[in-house]
């Protein structure tokens, strides 16, 4: 520090420390009063400094005024107000007035250790055991807004080291309930707390900025948590890491064991659903085969179901005289008797099944013998053309025109159903391709009879 004297008489107000936060000007000549400043002495301020005047009166608020540097020139009454209120008639050139003076340092940066002694720590889990833990760390800040430090503290009684304590202690308090709370609050085990430094550091740096900047006035730059410390030796912690190591080899036994039966239970649904899935193909691939097979053999289909009728006809005619359901009786119904009726009856049954089995016959051999009577049969079908059909948006086949006869029979050919023949350009609907459309309207379906 250098206070000098200008020709004996005015002071020069400047702070020449060069590590302060907050520092006291006091007047190089002892014997006045330690706050008398005389007029026309001259004020230097710093770059990132701010001088500070209190004028205090009796009964009074105190009077402020601030400096900004940089700053270097006289003090007057146009620079500094305050002056302005204590000149009077008595007030004369060399006379001194009473104001304190302050400079603080705007760009000082405080760095500050702090630590916080072991404390128990209790896991969520096992609320029985408490473990010491104790934290270490450092802060860093600097005055935000000196107007609003200079209201927080009164500055004649300020001393940067009794500032640091407070802050500390501050700090400390703040950091050991969020030490207490991070298990909780993290969701880990308490055995986990020295390897989260990282995140006890952003907690306490959230929670305690806005803290300090309303208690202390100043800003907090970084606060940073060097180590959290576990007290390994202590009886809590070895009592934890029993109970915890049980836990933990009881929790992934139980874990190994849910996974095993979850494979098991996965890969007998899939054995389960692979055998279904088999079977179903296996049925449904018979069951196509047959068709496929039925559909290209149906005209032998009917000529056997015919036939099987035309069996069954000749042998209830064979067995018409058994059990006198026939009997021959020549005395109007009697057991001697010639039963006319019931050889009407046969005869007409012989003649029904005279019919089916010829009409079966002539379906095989493309004959009809004469003097039998039958239905109109067709004209033969070439199995030369042959068509693919779509069915639900696919192609099928080819099929010839005898097994088109039959999809017709069976309905599961439509007049609209898209057909496509080699040659074609593209698919048509099945009754404007004239092979085919014939085969919707046979001749089966006898004409209207007509009404006299």
């Amino acid at each position: 520090m250098a206070n000098q004297n200008r020709a004996g008489l005015m002071d020069e107000i400047r702070c020449d420390e060069k590590d302060y936060l907050i520092w006291k000007w006091r007047p190089a000549n002892n014997v006045r009063r330690e706050n008398a400043i005389r007029w026309g002495s001259s004020l230097r301020v710093r770059e990132g400094s701010v001088a500070v005047f209190i004028c205090r009166r009796k009964g009074q608020d105190a009077i402020q005024e601030f400096i900004e540097g940089p700053f270097d020139e006289a003090l007057n009454t146009s620079n500094l107000p305050i002056i302005a209120s204590f000149v009077a008639a008595a007030y004369g050139g060399g006379t001194p007035f009473q104001a304190e003076v302050y400079f603080i340092n705007l760009a000082k940066v405080v760095q500050s250790r702090f630590a916080v002694r072991y404390f128990d720590v209790f896991d969520q889990r096992f609320p029985d055991f408490g473990v010491p833990v104790a934290v270490r760390g450092t802060l860093t800040f600097q005055i935000a807004d000196y107007r609003e430090f200079i209201e927080l503290h009164r500055l004649d009684e300020f001393t940067l080291e009794d500032f640091q304590s407070q802050v500390r202690d501050a700090v400390s308090r703040r950091v050991k309930s969020l030490v207490a709370n991070m298990p909780s609050k993290l969701g880990i085990p308490l055995l986990q707390l020295a390897g989260r430094t990282d995140d006890l550091s952003e907690l306490a740096n959230n929670d305690l900025s806005p803290q300090l900047r309303k208690v202390f006035g100043i800003e907090l730059s970084s606060l940073d948590i060097a180590a959290i410390d576990v007290d390994e030796e202590s009886d809590g912690y070895t009592r934890l890491m029993a109970v915890t190591r049980d836990v933990t080899e009881a929790t992934v036994r139980a874990q190994t064991e849910a996974n095993i039966k979850n494979i098991h239970d996965m890969q007998r649904v899939q054995m389960e659903n692979l055998q279904e899935r088999l079977r179903i193909e296996r049925e449904e691939g018979q069951y196509r085969v047959h068709k496929q097979t039925q559909t290209a053999n149906f005209p032998a289909y009917q000529v056997e179901a015919q036939t099987t009728v035309g069996v069954a006809g000749a042998e209830a005619l064979g067995h018409m005289g058994e059990n006198g359901a026939a009997g021959i009786g020549l005395g109007g119904g009697g057991n001697g008797g010639m039963d006319m009726a019931g050889i009407a009856a046969g005869m007409a049954i012989g003649g029904s099944v005279g019919r089916n089995i010829a009409g079966a016959m002539d379906n095989m051999m493309g004959n009809t013998p004469a003097g039998i009577s039958g239905s109109p049969v067709p004209p033969p079908i070439s199995r030369q053309d042959r068509f693919h059909v779509a069915v639900n948006g696919a192609a099928t086949g080819p099929f010839d025109l005898i097994t088109l006869s039959s999809m017709v029979a069976s309905k599961s050919l439509a007049p609209e159903s898209l057909v496509w023949q080699e040659g074609m350009a593209n698919w048509m609907p099945a009754k404007t391709v004239p092979a085919i459309a014939a085969l919707f309207n046979n001749g089966s379906t006898p004409p209207p009879i007509p009404v006299d």
